[in-house]
């Protein structure tokens, strides 16, 4: 039986022992950091936002891994995408700060890559992150959140799409292609949909037609997800979402297998659960209250502790923002909101051989 650990995010009484950061200190001592990092180089790989988004994991947290990691005779350091280093900045992921030094995961200029190759049709390789995989330990510090193209943003996408290059981030998109419907008699020209678009492939052309540069799209959805009057959708077959989670699992198991046994670790924190995934930019208000702090050595047991403890029932509808299709009335929270089973990604992680579903809550007090 997996162990997950658990602090919850209530507080039973006004004493400074009660709150979520005395239990997360206590935490990070049952984790047991010595044996998994005690001499050696420890990558903690973030995602650490954008723009003006400021839902991310709070620096004090992140302090405190830092810490726990040196204290346990580890050299902890920061790693996201490689163009994101001025991202963590804004946000106050700075040695001052945090303690350690955020490096880009694939270089400075996204080109310090190992090339692995995978088994999912359509994804014959993929390109792993080098300063990533020339660490000695790995620890996946991660916030989760509702997500629009993979139902949820934990563990799983935090090395599914922040351990690899842009262009297998884009090739792992292009799994879950489809054909954009772009319906003129609905459409506003507000062009919501081409300032939602992080690689400029949406356009509207002299004649105010919508055009995809296909070169550039990654599918990830977000000027589907942006338009206001469903002017513009995207067909999205099953088998296709579940190959794209299938090549996220992938990832993850190219880059859990090239650590040690024991020595990656994996937190997710849910406070701050959003609608929409920090890559946004932005932030909307959280849907839930907030939850905790989840932390094991298993991702999957993680990963499926931490959608358990999301509620429909806790759902806050007036968080939801406007342009969003209010719930559906089946499944996990956030399939209701996106029709995305956010477990299919867990799945997947347990046919790649990541291990199982089945875990032990042991709640810190």
């Amino acid at each position: 039986m997996n162990r997950v650990l658990f602090a919850s995010a209530h507080v039973d009484r006004i004493d400074r022992d009660a709150s979520l950061p005395a239990k997360f200190s206590r935490l990070l001592e049952r984790a047991d950091f010595a044996a998994k990092f005690k001499d050696r180089r420890v990558a903690v790989k973030m995602h650490v936002g954008a723009d003006i988004g400021f839902y991310t994991i709070h620096p004090l947290f992140v302090r405190m891994v830092v810490d726990a990691i040196k204290q346990a005779g580890g050299t902890p350091f920061l790693t996201d995408g490689s163009f994101s280093t001025d991202a963590a900045v804004a946000r106050g992921y700075t040695p001052e700060v945090v303690g350690a030094r955020v490096v880009g995961a694939a270089g400075e200029h996204d080109k310090y890559l190992h090339t692995r190759q995978t088994d999912v049709e359509g994804l014959p390789t993929i390109e792993l992150c080098g300063n990533v995989m020339d660490a000695d330990a790995l620890l996946v510090f991660s916030h989760g959140k509702c997500h629009g193209h993979t139902g949820f943003g934990g563990a799983i996408k935090n090395i599914g799409m922040g351990c690899v290059s842009y262009k297998t981030r884009g090739d792992i998109h292009a799994l879950m292609s489809g054909h954009f419907n772009w319906q003129e008699q609905l459409c506003t020209h507000c062009e919501q949909c081409v300032s939602g678009c992080p690689t400029g492939a949406a356009k509207f052309d002299d004649n105010g037609r919508f055009t995809i540069n296909e070169h550039h799209c990654r599918y990830c959805m977000h000027c589907t997800i942006s338009c206001p009057t469903g002017a513009l959708t995207m067909e999205q077959p099953e088998a296709k979402f579940r190959q794209f989670q299938k090549g996220m699992a992938a990832v993850c198991k190219h880059v859990i297998d090239n650590f040690e046994p024991g020595h990656v670790y994996f937190i997710n924190v849910l406070l701050n659960i959003t609608p929409l995934c920090d890559c946004w930019g932005f932030s909307t208000p959280p849907i839930v209250p907030d939850v905790g702090i989840v932390a094991g050595d298993n991702i999957v047991a993680v990963e499926q502790a931490s959608l358990d403890l999301i509620r429909w029932e806790d759902f806050i509808p007036s968080a939801l923002p406007d342009q969003l299709m209010p719930p559906g009335d089946e499944g996990h929270l956030f399939k209701r909101i996106h029709g995305k089973d956010p477990y299919e990604q867990v799945r997947q992680c347990v046919a790649a051989g990541l291990g199982d579903t089945e875990y032990e809550l042991e709640e810190i007090t």
